[in-house]
């Protein structure tokens, strides 16, 4: 691994430890200890490397080089809660972007 990649796993874990450390706070009435933090920013960031590794295979077994929103559905397959977010997710973004096509299309054909 090289020093900048090391750099860039230190950068990201700290991101994330801030991340968990602003989520607990949120939580108000509880006091985290910093073991704590740092456990669950540990698991976290396993967990997302985990992620990682399994959208790549996705997309490497459907042959494509990017990952696609498809291949995020079928990892968040296994929690009901989790697929269903990104399904609703994903169909807001789908609006969102048919609508703005639609809204470059009218405005093109207004002009000519």
């Amino acid at each position: 691994m090289s020093e900048s990649e090391d750099e860039t796993r230190l950068r990201l874990k700290a991101a994330i430890h801030y991340t968990v450390g602003q989520m607990c706070h949120q939580m108000g009435d509880r006091m985290f200890s910093r073991q704590v933090l740092a456990a669950i920013t540990e698991t976290a960031y396993r967990q997302c490397e985990i992620f990682a590794k399994d959208l790549e295979a996705f997309a490497k077994h459907a042959k494509r080089c990017t990952v696609s929103a498809e291949d995020v559905k079928l990892l968040a397959r296994r929690s009901t809660a989790l697929s269903m977010h990104i399904q609703r997710k994903s169909e807001e973004v789908e609006k969102e972007q048919k609508a703005l096509k639609k809204k470059s299309k009218d405005t093109h054909e207004s002009r000519e």
